[in-house]
């Protein structure tokens, strides 16, 4: 779908029923944060395997529960069947589990590694999430990572989990900017 095809109030609109829908990114990011967060956490207090092990793995249950989040607060958490948005969404969303093929790749030269090479596989997702929202700030997010994770790969200290809880920290205020800039939208709207 583009904005050829819907024209643009259609495309618009439908950028704007996914904000509402999935308040910004907000339950996503959030869930997305604290999965890195408890990642980098398992690689402290238990091993760098397990750590890396939660975090693929536990990649694979943010849609249901961001799901879950998003009923649970209230939001449908769905858009109708005509936004032609949801699958570009869907598109997105695997195209992380396929690219940790390629940090797959670099761990086994680099161990360390793993935490940067995900933040550069993550962040590069979040760019079609500029298109998915129309939300400039997943530009940000998207850029912010992908530096991120090069700076620490190359010039960073030698602490395997600091990608990890850099991220799980940068996904969390990710989620509330997306929420507030959703909300106030809305608030304004409903003043009209």
């Amino acid at each position: 779908m583009t904005e050829k095809t819907l024209g643009t109030s259609g495309f618009t609109n439908a950028q704007k029923e996914m904000r509402s829908a999935f308040l910004g990114g907000f339950a996503g990011q959030l869930v997305s944060g604290l999965i890195w967060i408890a990642s980098a956490a398992i690689s402290v207090f238990s091993s760098s395997l397990h750590g890396m092990l939660f975090l693929f793995f536990g990649c694979m249950g943010i849609f249901p529960l961001t799901q879950l989040v998003l009923r649970l607060m209230g939001r449908s958490a769905s858009v109708g069947s005509e936004n032609g948005l949801w699958g570009l969404g869907s598109q997105v969303a695997f195209t992380v589990p396929l690219n940790f093929l390629l940090v797959g790749a670099v761990i086994l030269y680099r161990p360390g590694w793993f935490y940067p090479a995900a933040m550069i596989v993550v962040g590069t997702h979040y760019l079609p999430f500029i298109t998915l929202y129309g939300m400039k700030i997943y530009g940000v997010l998207s850029a912010l990572l992908v530096l991120s994770g090069l700076g620490l790969a190359l010039y960073g200290p030698p602490v395997f989990s600091l990608g990890g809880w850099f991220t799980g920290v940068v996904m969390i205020v990710f989620a509330f900017v997306g929420r507030h800039i959703t909300l106030r939208e809305e608030d304004a709207g409903k003043s009209e």
